[in-house]
């Protein structure tokens, strides 16, 4: 079954949802401005959070000191690169944690997509632009993939269906499941509902 990714949660109500929908995974944002949440948010989020769904921590060029801080105190349990980092940071962040790491890349070309299936990291995300655009890329590259992904970037209920044809190994949302710049419960909802329907039409292990 393809999983699912709902990020930037900033809200009690947004944990309350996903607790009622048990997405895989819950996304908390550290940097940019429209959903970042501070580390006592975090902290305070986690801990409403059910203990069955990770957190993902989702940085940009962030020091790793404060990475490997979210990760030993219990606030994330996943860590989700959205900047410049290359494999070296990875290997360093890898002397502190031993959490999954995820790393996102930015793609418009098939070369940018073979760059992606190149990195260390234990999870790629495929997204457009600089991630939070909430427009989607050209997917007819996703046919070159060789590795599982998580697939962002302009996800919505209307077009999740058809991204579902590329296999993806998650499907990551956030601006797809708001309305007026805020996470709707009933976007979520529909929106999970049109991927697991998908997924167990198409027979998606």
């Amino acid at each position: 079954m393809t999983k699912i990714k709902l990020c930037g949660l900033k809200r009690a109500c947004d944990i309350a949802w996903a607790n009622e929908f048990q997405p895989d995974y819950a996304g908390f944002v550290f940097a940019g401005t429209k959903r970042r949440v501070t580390d006592e948010m975090a902290r305070q989020l986690r801990n409403q959070l059910s203990k069955t769904i990770p957190a993902v921590g989702v940085f940009v060029n962030e020091p790793i000191a404060h990475i490997t801080a979210l990760v030993q105190n219990g606030t994330i349990q996943l860590v989700q690169l959205h900047g410049q980092e290359d494999d070296s940071y990875i290997q360093q962040l890898r002397q502190y944690v031993q959490v999954p790491v995820i790393q996102a890349f930015s793609i418009r070309t098939i070369n940018d997509a073979k760059k992606a299936q190149q990195s260390s990291a234990d999870y790629i995300l495929l997204d457009q632009g600089a991630g939070g655009t909430g427009q989607p890329f050209d997917w007819s590259v996703l046919q070159h993939m060789t590795r599982p992904y998580f697939l962002a970037g302009g996800l919505t209920i209307e077009n999740v269906e058809q991204a579902l044809s590329y296999h993806p190994y998650a499907v990551d949302v956030s601006s797809g499941i708001e309305t007026n710049g805020v996470k709707d419960k009933e976007k979520i909802k529909t929106f999970m509902a049109h991927v697991r329907r998908a997924a167990s039409q198409e027979g998606i292990e």
